[in-house]
């Protein structure tokens, strides 16, 4: 499995938790991400090394210079298990209704970034430092 295909099942999954109003697998999801991000163990690369082949992201990436010594893939997992589980909290448990648009653009976003190969994310935080 590639990231770009993780990119696209994971924008999937985010759009069929959010249809069918399920809590329990937004925030099942973001915990996986932040386990990804923090263990740097990832499920792509697991997959891979169980297959016993080496693919390439097929992501697009910006030839920067890594100030920080954290991955960028890492990085964007904990980036998007934050930013969904902060939204998803202020719009069910406080009451922000008018947050609902960014659950959803998110989960089409990453779909989209998983169908094209270009996540904005990811390329903002590469040139941010990250590797």
């Amino acid at each position: 499995m590639t990231e770009r295909m993780y990119l696209f099942l994971v924008g999937a999954y985010i759009l069929l938790a959010l249809y069918l109003e399920n809590t329990y697998m937004i925030y099942g999801l973001s915990a996986f991400l932040v386990l990804e991000g923090i263990s740097g163990i990832r499920l792509t690369r697991l997959m891979q090394k169980a297959r016993h082949v080496s693919l390439s992201p097929g992501l697009l990436y910006l030839n920067t210079k890594a100030r920080l010594g954290i991955d960028g893939l890492s990085a964007w997992r904990v980036f998007v298990a934050i930013v969904l589980v902060a939204t998803y909290m202020l719009i069910n448990e406080y009451g922000y209704d008018v947050l609902w648009f960014f659950p959803w653009f998110m989960g089409f976003a990453i779909l989209g970034a998983g169908a094209s190969g270009i996540c904005p994310v990811l390329l903002g935080l590469r040139w941010a430092g990250f590797k």
